[in-house]
């Protein structure tokens, strides 16, 4: 947790330029992609589904999560929408901070992905904790996305049971 607020307060991922934070998450669903096969035997072998379902189900939704916030990233703009004639308002979107993703344990690169990828697209950076019945999968969807060019501590990885973990 204290890597992740180290990483927003004096990182570069929150003031990367959206289309440079686009251009990553990006590279993070092609080496997804790429290690496709590995992914999803982890994630068969962890947790029981049957790899068929990780290959093909799983790992293509986490794939196309990273592609469909990577291709948004930059079209999260400010605007000003209109109030009133004497009246002027902004709409500036900015990083929130840290956020926390928890996820259950039957599809946990596909519902990991559905919290994370937003969240970096935004310019937050994240600390996710996995079910303890499938942290392999999680530390193997992190190792591949600092791989790919994600800053250290933007994506971090909390194991363990519910309680212990949740005290981080």
């Amino acid at each position: 947790v204290a890597a992740a607020r180290r990483a927003f307060d004096d990182g570069p991922w929150p003031r990367l330029a959206p289309a440079e934070r686009g251009r990553t998450l990006l590279r993070v669903a092609d080496l997804i992609e790429q290690r496709r096969a590995g992914l999803a035997l982890t994630v068969s072998l962890e947790m029981g589904k049957p790899i068929s379902d990780a290959h093909d189900i799983e790992l293509r939704a986490l794939v196309n999560t990273f592609r469909w916030y990577g291709q948004l990233a930059d079209k999260l703009t400010d605007e000003s929408p209109h109030t009133a004639p004497d009246a002027l308002a902004l709409v500036t979107r900015e990083p929130a901070g840290v956020v926390g993703a928890v996820v259950p344990w039957n599809f946990p690169l596909t519902l990991a992905g559905w919290k994370i990828a937003p969240a970096l697209a935004a310019g937050c950076t994240v600390v996710l904790k996995p079910s303890e019945h499938s942290p392999l999968s999680a530390l193997a969807l992190a190792r591949t996305a600092a791989e790919a060019g994600l800053p250290p501590g933007v994506l971090n990885v909390v194991n363990g049971d519910g309680p212990g973990a949740g005290r981080a």
